[in-house]
C-alpha cells in the first residue's frame, strides 16, 4: 500500500466523531485504505455491493449491536441509502452509553449523493474527508515518477501499472465502468454515447471557460442538459468547475467557471494518449499539465481556503488564486516548461490584486526568486509551502 497523506486525518476524526465518510471516486483507494486503518481498530468490513454482505443487514440495528465495540467499515454505502437512519439511532444511543466515536467509517463514490443522504440524518454526528488520487507527495520524489503520475493520473492500478498500456486500459476501462453502470446509478437516464463524447470533448478543452451553448450546439442536445451532464460528472469526482475569483477592481472580468477533468490520467485516456512522447506532441500538454498542478494543489488546501481563477476581458490573467482564511491572496502561474517565465497578463493581474505572495509553479526542481515580489517553485515545493500553512 502507498502510504496516503489523509490517513492521519481519518484516524483523527476516528478518535472524536462517531462516523467518518470517506468520499473518493472509484478505484482511488479508499477501501484499501480503510482496511489499514480497520487493522488496527478490530473492524468489521462489509461490501454492500456483495449481496451476502447486504443480507447481514437485514436487521442492522441488531448487527451493529453486535458489534458495538468494533468500527463497521460500510463500502460502497449508496447501495442501502436506508441505513443512513438506522445510523442515526445507533449513534445516538451508543452516546448515551459512551460509546460515542469511531463506530462507523461509510465510505462512498459519490460526493452529492453521500452528502444529501448522510447529511438528512446524521447532521452533526458524522466527518467528511476527502480522498483524491495519488498526489506528489505519496510517490517517490524523482522527475521519473512525477512524470508518470501525470501521464498515468493518480488512481493507484493505473500509476502502478507494469507498462503504459495496460495503465491505458485500466483507464480505459474505468470510464467504461462509470459510462455503462455508475452513471445510471447516480443520475438519470443518459445515454451513454452522448456523456462519453461530452467527456472527451471537455478533455479536449480542459481548462477552457465553460461555454454551454458551444458543447451542446456540437452534441445536439440543449445547453441545459449540457449543464445537468457535466453537473452529474462533478458529483462523481471526475470533473471539476474552477469558479472565477470576484473583485470590486472596477474591471470587466470572466464570469463563467473554468472546466477540467480533474484527473489528468483519464485527460490521456480520454483522447488516446498512451505515452510521454505522444503528450509531449500533442496540443493538449499545457492544460494537461496546468490541470494536474491545480488539482494536486487544491488538494492540499486548508479547510479555510479556497481556489479561484482570475481573468479579465482586457487579458489579465491568473491560472490559481488562493484565498486564504485571513483573506490573503497567493497567485500562481502554471508552466510545463523548464523555464519559469510569465506572460504580461499575469503581471496586470498582480497589480489588480495585489497578492501577499506570488509563484510560477514549473517542471523544474529549483526554487529561487524571480523577482522581489515573484517565486519560482516546484510543484512539490508549492505542496509544501501548503502543507506549512495548515
Amino acid at each position: 500500500m502507498i502510504p496516503r497523506l489523509i490517513t492521519s486525518s481519518v484516524e483523527i476524526s476516528l478518535d472524536r466523531q462517531a462516523a467518518v465518510a470517506l468520499i473518493g471516486p472509484r478505484q482511488v483507494g479508499k477501501t484499501t485504505l480503510a482496511l489499514h486503518i480497520g487493522r488496527s481498530r478490530n473492524a468489521l468490513y462489509l461490501d454492500l455491493e456483495d449481496r451476502d454482505d447486504r443480507e447481514r443487514l437485514s436487521n442492522p440495528v441488531l448487527y451493529f449491536e453486535n458489534a458495538a465495540d468494533r468500527l463497521i467499515i460500510l463500502d460502497e454505502i449508496h447501495r442501502m441509502p436506508s441505513l443512513f437512519e438506522t445510523l442515526r439511532g445507533v449513534i445516538d444511543r451508543g452516546r448515551r452509553e459512551q460509546k460515542g466515536t469511531g463506530r462507523f467509517l461509510v465510505l462512498g463514490s459519490a460526493s452529492l449523493d453521500l452528502l444529501r443522504q448522510s447529511g438528512e440524518s446524521l447532521a452533526g454526528r458524522i466527518t467528511y474527508v476527502n480522498l483524491g488520487p495519488l498526489s506528489v507527495l505519496e510517490v517517490e520524489d524523482t522527475r521519473a515518477a512525477r512524470e508518470r503520475l501525470w501521464l498515468r493520473g493518480g488512481f493507484p492500478d493505473s500509476y502502478l501499472a507494469d507498462d503504459d498500456q495496460i495503465s491505458l486500459a485500466l483507464r480505459r476501462d474505468f470510464i467504461r465502468t462509470y459510462l455503462e453502470r455508475d452513471v445510471s446509478m447516480f443520475g438519470p437516464r443518459i445515454p451513454a454515447t452522448t456523456l462519453e463524447r461530452l467527456w472527451t470533448m471537455l478533455a479536449h478543452r480542459q481548462g477552457s471557460i465553460l461555454k454551454a451553448s458551444d458543447l451542446a450546439k456540437a452534441l445536439e442536445i440543449s445547453a441545459q442538459s449540457i449543464t445537468r451532464y457535466i453537473d452529474l460528472l462533478s458529483d462523481l469526482l471526475l470533473v471539476r468547475r474552477l469558479l472565477p475569483y470576484h473583485a470590486n477592481i472596477g474591471k470587466r472580468l470572466v464570469k463563467a467557471p473554468k472546466v477540467y477533468v480533474r484527473d489528468s490520467g483519464l485527460v490521456h485516456a480520454l483522447l488516446g494518449i498512451p505515452t510521454l512522447e505522444q503528450l509531449a506532441g500533442h496540443p493538449v500538454v499545457g492544460m494537461s499539465w496546468e490541470g494536474f498542478v491545480i488539482e494536486t494543489l487544491i488538494a492540499l488546501l486548508p479547510w479555510r481556503s479556497s481556489a479561484f481563477f482570475y481573468r479579465t476581458s482586457a487579458g489579465a490573467e491568473i491560472d490559481l488564486v488562493i484565498e486564504h482564511g485571513d483573506g490573503t491572496l497567493w497567485a500562481i502561474e502554471i508552466k510545463r516548461s523548464l523555464a519559469a517565465k510569465v506572460e504580461h497578463g499575469f503581471h496586470l493581474a498582480c497589480a489588480d490584486l495585489k497578492p501577499a505572495r506570488a509563484f510560477v509553479v514549473y517542471a523544474g526542481t529549483e526554487h529561487y526568486p524571480i523577482s522581489a515580489t515573484l517565486q519560482a517553485i516546484s510543484v512539490r515545493g508549492m505542496m509544501e509551502a501548503l502543507q506549512s500553512i495548515q
